[in-house]
């Protein structure tokens, strides 16, 4: 059966470090296994995700009707998205169960890219709960620095050309889902979220400590990954596992709180700049063939698609989220 390793990132920040080719070697191991890995070393404090979790609470605390004033809308995806929202794409199951706040990579009302691609703007950040931005964008901002490692990792361990991957990360589409799962009963039919495959190329998330994330492995078994305090959970989106050829796995995940408590959660998203068309970057293995993915498009027909009443056309490629 397949596991998911715990890995200590550190010696990616120094070329010279006499760990960091090996440590180079175990992420592409993991990502082209099970596509999970728990990573330690990152820099980002614990105090840090411990006020990034209380100010997700707190905007899960707002009174519901001054959150519904806050919901996501068609022409805005950001904001409060009500409980029950999403069902699995394919109109089966129930609706997940959970409830979460949206935002985006952060950029003012009249910057630039705004001419060039509409989905592009600034949060709603809810005044109820002050600080929130500042911690909020600061977390943001290291977990960016930890993308970027993990990057520069993969492009070495691929073979590909420095900064080919990076560099798509310029003005990103980079986002996060703030996420509230309230307790299963342990007889509950359904899901906090069903099992799907990430479309990002890269996932980061400090684990809830009351636990209840489920990995796939090959053979249809599921377990959870075993993350130390401190540490985050990594997994490969279909993106990367379209610009790898396949080699990079996108792996299906759930998650189900059947821990009588709470749960909050907060994943960041690691998509490329709008104007990206991911495609491989290495000859396919036998049997990947996929469509490239223009990632403005791709992005803007994600969160189109994820109102109930619509549907995805013929013009949108499929990156293998369909879970069989």
């Amino acid at each position: 059966m397949q596991s998911i390793p715990t890995i200590d990132i550190s010696p990616l920040k120094d070329t010279a470090h006499p760990d960091h080719d090996a440590t180079v070697q175990r992420i592409l191991d993991a990502c082209t296994d099970i596509g999970f890995l728990s990573i330690t070393g990152t820099g980002v404090s614990p105090d840090t995700v411990n006020q990034v979790r209380a100010k997700t609470r707190a905007i899960f605390d707002i009174d519901e009707q001054s959150k519904w004033d806050q919901a996501i809308t068609r022409d805005n995806y950001r904001g409060y998205i009500p409980m029950g929202f999403f069902t699995p794409n394919d109109g089966s199951g129930k609706a997940d169960k959970y409830e979460g706040y949206k935002l985006h990579f952060e950029v003012s009302e009249d910057h630039p890219v705004r001419d060039d691609c509409a989905l592009y703007g600034p949060n709603l950040w809810p005044a109820e709960v002050p600080g929130a931005q500042d911690v909020i964008l600061e977390y943001w901002s290291q977990l960016d620095h930890v993308a970027e490692l993990l990057l520069g990792a993969l492009e070495i361990g691929l073979g590909l050309k420095p900064n080919v991957l990076k560099a798509a990360f310029a003005t990103p589409m980079t986002n996060m889902t703030l996420l509230h799962y309230p307790p299963q009963a342990p007889d509950e039919e359904g899901f906090g979220i069903h099992p799907h495959k990430d479309t990002d190329a890269l996932t980061i998330i400090a684990p809830d400590p009351v636990g209840g994330l489920e990995v796939q492995t090959r053979d249809g078994g599921w377990i959870t990954p075993n993350c130390p305090p401190g540490g985050f959970v990594v997994n490969i989106g279909d993106m990367l596992e379209l610009w790898s050829g396949g080699q990079l796995k996108s792996t299906p995940h759930r998650v189900v709180n059947k821990s009588g408590k709470e749960r909050y959660s907060f994943p960041y998203f690691a998509v490329p700049r709008h104007d990206v068309v991911v495609e491989p970057l290495l000859p396919p293995l036998p049997g990947f063939d996929r469509p490239s993915v223009h990632c403005g498009h791709w992005s803007a027909e994600i969160w189109r698609t994820n109102w109930p009443d619509e549907n995805a056309t013929v013009d949108t490629p499929e990156l293998g989220t369909l879970i069989s």
